[in-house]
């Protein structure tokens, strides 16, 4: 058996040792084993319905203010390689002499069966973008607002993203969820 290959992309910006230290777990085959136990149960959020609740309840605890959603929806067309975890639109549209804004959340279809700290860190990723539209200061201290564990959180799953890229295997590993297919 080969040694899965190191896929540095998703650690670009972190440091040398860092990305050293992830390096030899990943080769020695303990990285995705240290993420299960640390992680360990998927949530319980399968449908668009339930994903467009959970969205809205943390919108309503952290964002009241902020602008209305019309859809919230995991969408299977998202590839997390291409760096999409999940998007934030608005969707314009002309109604007689006004133009309606309507704002949609859509999260890869992936996070469907991954832990719940995975899938509330790109839920606030895409909430604060209501807010702030660039990745900045004020973007990432509203996500650490919403979700105190978000750096590490965001670190960890790039660390998953990593492993089901390096190993094929899928990002949270069917043995261990006990599911055998996406709903």
């Amino acid at each position: 058996m080969t040694s899965p290959t190191f896929a540095p992309n998703y650690l670009a910006g972190y440091p040398a040792e860092v990305q050293a230290q992830v390096q030899a777990l990943l080769a020695q085959g303990l990285l995705g084993e240290r993420l299960q136990r640390r992680y360990g149960e998927l949530h319980g959020v399968r449908t668009d319905g339930a994903l467009y609740d959970y969205t809205m309840a943390l919108k309503t605890r952290h964002l009241r203010n902020a602008a209305p959603l019309s859809k919230v929806v995991f969408d299977n067309r998202l590839h997390v390689i291409q760096n999409a975890l999940g998007t934030h639109t608005t969707v314009a549209r002309v109604q007689g002499n006004k133009l309606k804004a309507k704002r949609e959340i859509r999260i890869a279809g992936i996070f469907r069966a991954v832990p719940e700290p995975f899938l509330k860190m790109i839920v606030v990723h895409e909430l604060a973008h209501l807010k702030e539209r660039a990745h900045d200061k004020a973007f990432y201290a509203l996500c650490a607002h919403m979700e105190p564990d978000y750096h590490q959180l965001e670190f960890d799953l790039r660390l998953c993203l990593m492993q089901a890229e390096a190993t094929g295997q899928p990002l949270w590993p069917a043995a261990a969820t006990g599911l055998t297919s996406l709903p």
